[in-house]
This record gives C-alpha cells, sequence and structure tokens, in this order.
C-alpha cells in the first residue's frame, strides 16, 4: 500500500473507528482521525504506526454545523481516497418522553453529516477511491427501542446501495456497513449508563477489530453493496424471511428492550 493513501475516519476515538484507524495505518494509509475528544484522538494518533506522511486529527462534532463546515476544508487540502463515515449515535428512551432537540441532534449526526461528507468525498473521488458508511443490521432489522437510530441506519443503507449502483461506472466503491452488536461504549453512551450489554450472549457480540476486519476484507473484494459482519448477524437477517412484519416487530421491540435484554 502506498503512504500517499489518506483514509478519513469519523467516530475515531473509540469502538469501529478507533479499530479502523488502526488497522488502516497498519496497511499503510496516512489516517485522519475525526472525533470530539481530543485527548483520546491524541492518545490514538501516538499509538499509530508513523510513515513520512505522518497521521493527523481534527476535533469535531458533526452534529455542529460549524465543526463540520470545518471538516469540508480538509478535501480542499488533500486527496481522501478513503472516508469512513463512521461517526453516529442512539438514545435507548422513549421517542415521546425524550427532548426533540436530542433527537433532531441524532439525525443531524447519523444522517446529516454523512450526506454532507459523502457529497464532498464523491466530488473528488477517483478510480480505486472507497466510501464506507458504518449503519447496522438495524437497517433492516428496525428496534422500537430506537426509533430514531433505526430510521436513520435505515437510510444510511438505502443510500449506500444507491451510491454504490451511481458509483460503480466511475471506479468509485460504495460500502454501506452493516455490524451488528459490537463490544463499544455504545450501549452504556445510549442508555446513559444504565446498561453496558455485558449480559447478552458472546455469540452475539463482536469486537470492533473483527468488525473491521471483515470490513477490509470486503473492501479489497468490492462486490456488494451492503456487508454485514458477523456469523450471527448474518443470521438474523434471515428473520424478515421468516416471520411477518407484525410478528418481526414484536420480536425486535423485546430483543431490543434494554430491561429485557441488555
Amino acid at each position: 500500500m502506498s503512504a500517499t493513501k489518506t483514509a478519513l475516519v469519523t467516530g475515531a476515538s473509540s469502538g469501529i473507528g478507533r479499530a479502523f484507524a488502526v488497522a488502516l495505518a497498519e496497511q499503510g494509509y496516512q489516517v485522519i482521525a475525526v472525533a470530539r475528544r481530543v485527548e483520546r484522538l491524541q492518545a490514538l494518533l501516538d499509538s499509530l504506526p508513523q510513515h513520512e506522511a505522518g497521521h493527523q486529527m481534527q476535533v469535531a462534532d458533526l452534529a455542529n454545523p460549524t465543526d463540520l463546515q470545518s471538516l469540508l476544508s480538509r478535501f480542499d487540502q488533500q486527496h481522501i481516497n478513503l472516508l469512513i463515515n463512521n461517526a453516529g449515535a442512539s438514545i435507548l428512551e422513549p421517542f415521546h418522553e425524550s427532548e426533540l432537540s436530542t433527537q433532531q441532534n441524532l439525525l443531524n449526526l447519523n444522517c446529516g453529516a454523512t450526506v454532507t461528507l459523502a457529497h464532498r468525498f464523491l466530488q473528488q473521488a477517483e478510480a480505486g477511491d472507497t466510501l464506507i458508511n458504518v449503519a447496522s443490521i438495524v437497517s433492516f432489522l428496525p428496534t422500537p427501542a430506537q426509533p430514531m437510530y433505526s430510521a436513520s441506519k435505515a437510510f444510511l443503507a438505502a443510500f449506500s446501495e444507491c451510491l454504490w449502483e451511481e458509483q460503480r461506472h466511475r471506479g468509485v466503491y460504495v460500502m454501506g456497513l452493516c455490524p451488528g452488536i459490537t463490544r463499544t461504549e455504545f450501549i452504556e453512551q445510549a442508555t446513559r449508563g444504565e446498561a453496558n450489554g455485558d449480559n447478552l450472549p458472546a455469540s452475539l457480540v463482536q469486537s470492533p477489530e473483527a468488525v473491521v476486519k471483515e470490513a477490509l476484507v470486503a473492501l479489497k473484494k468490492r462486490r456488494h453493496a451492503i456487508v454485514v459482519t458477523g456469523r450471527s448477524n448474518r443470521m438474523m437477517m434471515q428473520l424478515p424471511r421468516l416471520l411477518s412484519r407484525h410478528r418481526l416487530l414484536k420480536v425486535l421491540a423485546k430483543l431490543g428492550d434494554p430491561e429485557a435484554a441488555l
């Protein structure tokens, strides 16, 4: 891998984003790590294998329009070969009981920022470049405990599929990455510390490194618009074929209830 290739990773301070940053740096990419937490970003950069180009970081809250516009200037400064749209969030509480501003902020981050960055990336993309939008298996298995998250990830999956077809003639690959439950801070943050997912069956949980490993294998093949990671998750994707929509929602309502399942 040429050291001149550059990857921009959002949500890079932890979880899947951090695992992407580490794996890509090991492959020789120059990594631009983006997240809100400066201390974690600096610790990440200090831990990455170094090369001549040098890794970079940018502190940004992508739900904030000012921070998002600042990040867009990166595309004017250098060519980005690989964009990992990973930043995202959820909240596990009844939609009507949460603050509307919280839900709108989630939508701005999960969809608005992703669309904005994808648009700017594709404007400068060349043959061989790649866009990865991190969606989720809830894109196809809507979880009533997370209505806005499920809807936003369904949008990302459909968005990625359409872009995959649209960009093929340019030689630009677009992937909608759909992991399931992953061993990150996601559940703890979504439940505001009330649950961390430790009581979930180990067979249902992947490490961020395992998710990224499968994603990078799929990236080399460049065949599919949607990449579902983890054997158990691929098995769960059969549920819509086996159950009516009504029954599927009832099952997912129970499985996705933090008090019952997490």
